[in-house]
């Protein structure tokens, strides 16, 4: 009867020691990473880009022998950018995978939509490109490797102002994105604190395909340079029919543009030259850590990195970085350090403010032809003190 009892005893002992193992986010010699990113639908180019970045540092770390001597498992779920099946993405790593940190998702709702979630669960998330502001106000369990909105909005105002030297400005944006809305005010706000004047400001909707009754107004204002702060499927759609009404001033526009490239894939593009963007890294830097990281990219892709490769492939390693600190996985531990973050990153040198929002600078992207191919060029850093 006793030894029955003590097999029972050492039973429930193992499965106990199981279920902390599990709810750890880790399994034997496995460190479990959740990721949550839209690899099909609208946003599938951000997705599957970030989720190349975060590939290709797991493979790194883990021949590298790991994080404190445990591999990474590292397990992606498809929310095709829709903020309610992040909820689900997020619910399936958590509960059946037993993750304890996830990466993820790419468009502000979507990560929006889990990080109270993430918050009351004391789940680690980290937003590689979740640029909206709110992102981090869940509580001190999220972070965000990118950075804001307010931030790149006056970065476009002060480059159109300075670097381009534009005194009138138009904006064209998404009345029903709070992307679009956020960058508009913020780069209204910045190009006319540097003395410029803003001569047009037009609006449409989500979804629309016809801008032309918008852009014949901004038109008739005669502005330097046109502001367009949406995403690169629809912006490529805004700016043909803004070339066709004679629209030829420089358009500028943020992160959201990153996939324009890859849109024309080498042919055409002709619309979008002379178009600048504020983005997180330039893939042409001669920086040591991003040219190691864009050669290791093309190596085992085949193609050049964008932003969202970069910043998913910053995310794991600011991750690994801060298990290392804390010495163990456990979500608190790994939280207090992602907090003393202070390292040099292919998306540059990042600490955090008390938001755990990223201090860093940006960098200005011109859009360009290169041997008749459409590509991404540095053009300037630009900072806002």
């Amino acid at each position: 009867m006793n030894k029955m009892l003590k097999g029972a005893f050492a039973g429930v002992a193992l499965l106990a020691a199981f279920a902390l193992s599990a709810c750890s986010g880790s399994k034997g010699n496995t460190i479990k990473v959740g990721g949550v990113a839209p690899l099909s639908g609208q946003y599938t180019e951000y997705g599957l880009e970030c989720k190349k970045g975060i590939d290709l540092a797991v493979q790194e770390i883990n021949a590298a022998g790991g994080i404190n001597g445990k591999q990474v498992e590292f397990i992606c779920e498809d929310d095709e950018g829709d903020p309610a099946k992040s909820v689900n993405a997020y619910k399936k790593l958590t509960t059946k995978n037993g993750v304890r940190m996830v990466i993820g998702s790419l468009t502000s709702g979507a990560t929006i939509s889990i990080t109270k979630q993430a918050q009351a669960n004391g789940v680690v998330q980290i937003a590689p490109a979740a640029t909206a502001l709110a992102v981090t106000d869940a509580g001190n369990y999220i972070f965000r490797t990118c950075f804001t909105d307010p931030f790149q909005g006056r970065i476009g105002g002060k480059f159109s102002a300075v670097n381009l030297g534009a005194k009138t400005a138009a904006v064209l944006y998404d009345i029903g994105n709070d992307y679009s809305v956020g960058l508009m005010e913020n780069f209204v706000n910045e190009f006319t604190a540097q003395g410029g004047t803003i001569v047009a400001t037009e609006s449409y909707n989500t979804n629309d395909k016809d801008f032309n009754a918008q852009l014949t107004k901004i038109k008739s204002t005669n502005p330097e340079v046109v502001y367009l702060p949406d995403y690169y499927t629809t912006v490529s759609l805004i700016v043909k029919q803004l070339r066709a009404q004679g629209i030829d001033v420089p358009v500028v526009g943020a992160d959201g543009w990153d996939g324009l490239v890859g849109l024309f894939e080498g042919q055409g593009g002709d619309e979008v030259l002379n178009g600048y963007y504020s983005n997180h890294y330039a893939s042409d830097s001669t920086q040591p850590a991003v040219k190691n990281f864009v050669d290791s990219f093309k190596a085992k892709y085949g193609s050049a990195p964008n932003s969202f490769a970069a910043l998913g492939y910053d995310s794991m390693y600011m991750l690994k970085d801060a298990i290392v600190a804390a010495g163990t996985e456990e979500p608190s531990a790994v939280r207090d350090a992602l907090e003393k973050t202070s390292g040099d990153y292919v998306t540059g040198h990042i600490t955090f403010d008390e938001k755990h929002n990223p201090v860093k600078s940006a960098v200005m992207i011109k859009l360009v032809k290169n041997d008749g191919k459409l590509t991404a060029a540095y053009e300037a850093t630009v900072d806002i003190k």
